[in-house]
């Protein structure tokens, strides 16, 4: 069974929304062992939308749409579905009350073009919306095909799909699609992919793939099996290899993000934290804090000392540490965070200072140059790196670097009380 997920409006034709339903769509279907044909993005115009429903419907079993569904002119995705399927529209009854309950039984409102979203194609099995207004729907057409139709919005899409699509749809799989994510961080796609790369040429099912993203790459396991049991079953030795040959450059897997990982460390360990940030201005506190898991408990303090006169005044850098070897230096990081600790108290502290251009480097001390500090109850870890880009990139690049350091730091798998020089 093939499908074709299909994104309505003008506002993801041009960019102006990102269109995170179609990757969401994407990896469920997989799941459910359902090829996809093609994504598309339409505009809200009529005949373009009743072109592109007419070809995926000649390609494919199932169109599942998204948006266009609201009370507005220009939500027509439901209309273009039913003259698409030879359907005439109807009034479901449970919905329109449902609606007007919604408004207070305001008839301005009604009136204004909300009615609409309670009429269906008359064979559509209505799919209700406890998230919103606007329910979808499911259409069958002749010899077997369907569309789909779901709100645009995620917070309604993403839960009409888990409990009323994803139940239809299974009654027309035989198998599903499981993937493993292994996230890796400090190590470049090419050196990842060269250290399994006879893994990658010889698996057919599983399958591993490589991919990069900024600051990151990752290993792709994907298995094909009759039963999500049977292709967990399938990746697991796949995955323990791939384990053994790269080690604790995979920081994750699937969903998880570095700052998520290193906080629930943190977290789980009750090991307080303080933060002091030059080159990275506070980036590093900003993707920590992300983590929803209780960083409240932890973090106390987060400073971002970009000046020399902040290093002295509130980390207690000594000023001739700063005229002897300047604020870029192994000996002035070794000193931020060492002040950091006692002006703190935290038992993890974790400091940054470095070039990000576009000027002031010199041959000595090129752009790109970054020292990473890290103070553990008292022993003090700094590290030297060198990044590449632009001033933004560095400091991204920068941020990354900082928490996979210090996440290693506390799994014990770097040494401390040295420095290491790494480009």
């Amino acid at each position: 069974m093939k499908a074709e997920i299909m994104a309505v409006g003008t506002e993801l034709l041009l960019g102006d929304i990102v269109n995170t339903n179609a990757q969401y769509l994407a990896k469920e279907l997989a799941l459910l062992g359902i090829g996809i044909y093609r994504q598309t993005t339409v505009g809200d115009n009529e005949e373009r939308l009743k072109t592109a429903l007419l070809q995926a419907l000649q390609d494919t079993d199932i169109v599942i749409t998204t948006g266009g569904l609201g009370p507005t002119p220009d939500d027509i995705t439901k209309e273009v579905s039913a003259q698409v399927l030879h359907q005439e529209l109807v009034l479901h009854e449970p919905s329109y009350e449902v609606i007007k309950a919604y408004f207070r039984n305001n008839d301005r409102a009604m009136n204004g073009g909300n009615q609409k979203q309670a009429l269906f194609p008359k064979n559509a099995i209505i799919l209700d919306n406890p998230n919103g207004t606007a329910p979808g729907c499911i259409i069958p057409g002749e010899g077997g095909k369907y569309i789909i139709n779901l709100p645009g919005p995620p917070k309604e899409m993403v839960p009409m799909f888990e409990n009323r699509v994803k139940p239809f749809l299974r009654q027309f799989t035989d198998g599903t699609i499981i993937s493993r994510v292994l996230r890796c961080v400090g190590l470049g796609e090419w050196d990842m992919a060269n250290r399994v790369k006879d893994i990658i040429d010889a698996s057919d099912n599983p399958t591993v793939a490589p991919y990069a993203k900024e600051g990151e790459s990752i290993l792709r396991i994907t298995a094909r099996a009759k039963t999500e049991a049977e292709a967990q079953a399938m990746i697991e030795p796949v995955e323990a290899e791939i384990r053994s040959r790269i080690g604790d450059y995979i920081y994750g897997t699937d969903d998880d993000t570095l700052e998520e990982v290193l906080g629930r460390m943190l977290v789980e360990a009750k090991r307080s934290i303080a933060i002091a940030e030059s080159v990275t201005g506070g980036m590093i506190a900003s993707r920590i804090l992300s983590y929803e898991g209780g960083m409240s408990e932890v973090l106390g303090e987060a400073l971002v000392t970009y000046s020399n006169e902040s290093k002295v005044r509130y980390l207690g850098v000594n000023p001739e540490t700063l005229a002897r070897y300047g604020a870029v230096s192994e000996e002035t990081c070794r000193e931020m965070a060492r002040g950091l600790r006692e002006k703190t108290g935290a038992q993890v502290c974790l400091v940054t200072t470095g070039i990000a251009g576009p000027t002031g480097g010199s041959e000595e001390k090129p752009v790109g140059l970054v020292y990473i500090g890290i103070n553990l109850d008292g022993e003090i870890l700094v590290l030297k790196k060198y990044f590449t880009g632009g001033r933004e990139k560095i400091r991204v690049r920068a941020t990354i670097s900082a928490l996979d350091q210090l996440r290693r730091a506390l799994l014990g798998t770097l040494p401390l009380s040295t420095i290491h020089d790494t480009k």
